[in-house]
């Protein structure tokens, strides 16, 4: 056995990494390299790779730097980290525990910029077809920005020139620094919610790169796609773009252009709002001179200079009509006369008058028909009736007939009984 004391392998890592961690080099240095193995812990850690042509570095990024991060890192980025170079005892191994990443030849502001606008724009939120016009004559128009800025002055002294019958309502907000998205989010949620309006403008005036940061935030830019009101984005300069420009349904380069762009020039409605009425005004003297002219053209025509001819083909008709019904009522009374006299014929031949003409005589007392000889009692004064006549006489002696006697002697032979 040798003499030297014998380590065990955790001594070993343990005494590599207070070497490394005391050395001053190793505890403080910035290394710059291609960023692979790019892997985001659930716990919010970040592992990756530092390799160039020669090798590769393990690394890692805990939570809290990591959330710092103003781009979101990727394979095949070219950075520069800076931290400190320790042993991980457990595993053996020695690695680069970063506390900050930059992107390496470009700015982590524009690096991060181009991250986004490449993700939503792949997402479809830049498309022109899912952007909706701006309403005509907005009444109620909704300002998301700095209560203090110039740009709300601008906004406010546009507004009242351009369509003072339009309501301004100003939603004040930080429009940079911490605290920034958060407002500017909110005031999209109240203007959609508890104060609805008809155009939302949302912006601020010009500033560095940093100042403007907050509209090109993801979260800002998803809340402006997702709006249900039109909003107009105006940030910064003419020559500043922000990400909230792009998912907008309108960019406007600067706050005074958002407010020309979000309502019409009365001015330009009135002198509008005169040529429509020239127009209708000739188009309906146009119209009216052509009614005239057909009005002209109808008081010509034969209808209406003689009016008594429209009468004429009716005269017909009635005539044609009325000789229809002379000859149907003529028919008609011949055919009930026809039937009448033959109802006479039939009554005429069953007639009393005719069989008294035949030698037959009606025998009448008290103005009643007598037909039986047994209803007449001798001294009886009867009306005798002849077809030529009538004469009054005395009954003197009643002679019962055949049917008579019969019915008397029946009569007998049942009291006999």
């Amino acid at each position: 056995m040798p003499e030297q004391a014998v380590l065990s392998v955790t001594e070993v890592n343990e005494y590599l990494r207070m070497q490394m961690e005391g050395d001053r080099v190793l505890s403080g240095l910035y290394v710059r390299g291609e960023l692979s193995n790019c892997k985001l812990h659930s716990s919010g850690h970040f592992y990756f790779s530092l390799k160039d042509e020669g090798g590769q570095l393990g690394a890692v990024m805990f939570r809290t730097q990591a959330s710092r991060l103003k781009f979101r890192p990727e394979d095949g980025l070219r950075v520069i980290a800076h931290g400190r170079v320790s042993v991980y005892a457990v595993r053996g191994q020695y690695q680069l525990y970063a506390d900050d990443l930059v992107p390496d030849g470009a700015g982590a502001l524009a690096l991060q910029f181009e991250q986004i606008r490449r993700r939503l724009e792949a997402e479809g939120l830049f498309d022109e077809s899912r952007k909706r016009p701006l309403p005509a004559m907005p009444m109620r128009v909704g300002v998301i920005t700095s209560p203090t800025g110039a740009a709300v002055q601008d906004i406010r002294n546009i507004l009242g020139r351009r369509f003072p019958c339009a309501q301004m309502l100003l939603f004040p907000s930080l429009v940079q620094g911490d605290g920034a998205v958060e407002q500017l989010m909110a005031g999209l949620y109240v203007f959609q919610t508890v104060c609805p309006v008809d155009v939302i403008l949302i912006g601020r005036g010009g500033g560095s790169a940093e100042d403007l940061w907050a509209f090109n935030d993801e979260r800002l830019a998803r809340a402006v796609a997702a709006c249900s009101i039109p909003v107009i984005s105006a940030v910064g300069h003419e020559s500043d773009f922000t990400i909230c420009d792009f998912v907008a349904d309108l960019r406007a380069p600067t706050p005074s252009a958002a407010a020309e762009l979000a309502v019409p020039d009365r001015a330009e409605l009135k002198a509008a709002l005169g040529r429509t009425a020239a127009r209708l005004r000739q188009s309906l003297a146009g119209q009216i001179a052509q009614e005239r002219q057909l009005l002209r053209q109808l008081g010509q025509s034969g209808a209406l200079a003689h009016p008594e001819r429209l009468l004429d083909p009716l005269r017909l008709r009635t005539a044609e009509t009325g000789e229809r019904l002379d000859r149907a009522a003529g028919q008609s009374v011949e055919r009930q006369r026809s039937a009448l006299a033959a109802l006479c014929a039939r009554l005429e031949a069953l007639s009393p008058l005719r069989v008294l003409e035949r030698g037959y005589a009606a025998v009448g007392r008290a103005g009643q028909t007598v037909t039986r000889a047994g209803q007449l009692r001798p001294g009886d004064r009867i009306e005798v009736r002849f077809a030529d006549g009538s004469v009054t006489a005395a009954v003197q002696n009643v002679t019962a007939g055949v049917q008579k006697q019969e019915e008397h002697k029946n009569g007998d032979e049942t009291t006999g009984l």
